[in-house]
């Protein structure tokens, strides 16, 4: 399972996956959500979280609470673990970590161009932006009007720029092509990552291919769902699935001519892995859709944490404290909105 990793591995890696390891053992638990969920103000959340590692970050925050305010301060925590671990990282580890902000970057560059395009404010859509993914020259992507432009005035010195030469066009950007863009760098992204991890080999590539294939496969999913009823032409459905996952190459031949959920259903039930999240669903039925791959995802990050010597505990705490975000995130709308009878809907439990 392990070949030689188990000789060689804590030599550099050894104190950050310790440390990844304890930051695991301060993820909020089934009692911990159990307590937020009977919540009845944002002050009585602030309170409950006062008891756990995100307590030091909202110590000093004022009444009234905002749930903004909540996301921004938790977020603050993942990040300052996350610079902590990659000032300390040494090759391959700190391209690794490099690796996981990629994803970040990405929503940002999209985020910025969509907002600028709907006339909003660059500097309230820099507030927006998640502080992993923020880079030098982000603020000039607002002056590009087309693929070539963005690319040539900012993207060209980030590292995006090798995942840009599949969407590089001279049309003017509208919310489709925003769309579209998006998702060919997701997937030019997530090859290149399988592709480095497989290089590294070991224990690594091996819990990686899994999680990162999950990823690819949901993605598709998404994609189809998200184009049933829309211009996009079966070939350029078929252009933006990710070329690894469970579901390549013949599932991605079938999700492409599928027109509505229930073939997509018809798809994926084939596939032993995907029928437990595509049982849950009635027929016609999608929004339950994204917490059952929330779910399945959290299951197989937790088993990641099962072997040692190895990248891949990394990354599965990263997701694992941002699906933690999600879930905090959610309960404070539900509590700041008054609609406790929907604070179940969306959390999904870590342990």
């Amino acid at each position: 399972m392990y070949g030689f990793e188990a000789m060689t591995f804590n030599i550099h890696g050894g104190y950050l996956e310790a440390i990844v390891r304890g930051h695991r053992s301060g993820l909020l638990t089934a009692a911990d959500y159990n307590n937020l969920c009977q919540c009845e103000t944002l002050d009585d959340i602030k309170m409950h979280l006062s008891a756990t590692e995100y307590g030091p970050y909202l110590q000093n925050e004022p009444s009234p609470l905002y749930t903004t305010t909540i996301v921004e301060k938790c977020t603050l925590k993942l990040v300052d673990e996350y610079n902590h671990m990659l000032t300390q990282a040494t090759e391959p580890l700190s391209t690794f970590l490099e690796y996981i902000r990629y994803g970040h970057m990405i929503d940002n560059v999209v985020l910025i161009v969509t907002g600028t395009l709907h006339e909003r404010d660059v500097q309230e859509l820099l507030e927006k932006c998640h502080p992993l993914g923020m880079f030098d020259s982000i603020a000039s992507l607002a002056v590009a009007q087309n693929m070539r432009e963005l690319y040539r005035l900012v993207l060209v010195d980030t590292p995006l720029a090798p995942y840009f030469s599949e969407c590089i066009s001279s049309e003017d950007l509208d919310d489709m092509n925003i769309e579209i863009m998006r998702n060919t760098l997701y997937k030019a992204y997530l090859e290149d990552f399988y592709r480095f991890c497989q290089k590294l080999g070991g224990a690594t590539a091996e819990i990686m291919s899994d999680l990162l294939a999950f990823e690819a496969d949901r993605r598709a999913v998404n994609i189809t769902i998200n184009s049933i009823g829309t211009e996009l032409t079966r070939d350029d459905r078929r252009k933006l699935y990710s070329n690894f996952g469970l579901l390549y190459p013949y599932g991605h031949e079938e999700l492409a001519v599928c027109e509505d959920i229930d073939q997509v259903r018809g798809a994926m039930e084939k596939y032993p892995p995907y029928q437990s999240i595509f049982s849950k669903l009635t027929y016609g039925e999608s929004q339950i859709l994204d917490k059952a791959f929330y779910e399945e995802e959290v299951k197989r990050l937790c088993l990641a944490f099962e072997q040692q010597f190895h990248y891949a505990v990394f990354f599965a705490y990263m997701r694992l404290r941002e699906q933690e975000i999600r879930n905090l995130m959610w309960i404070s709308e539900c509590v700041a909105q008054n609609q406790k009878s929907r604070v179940h809907d969306s959390v999904v439990f870590i342990f």
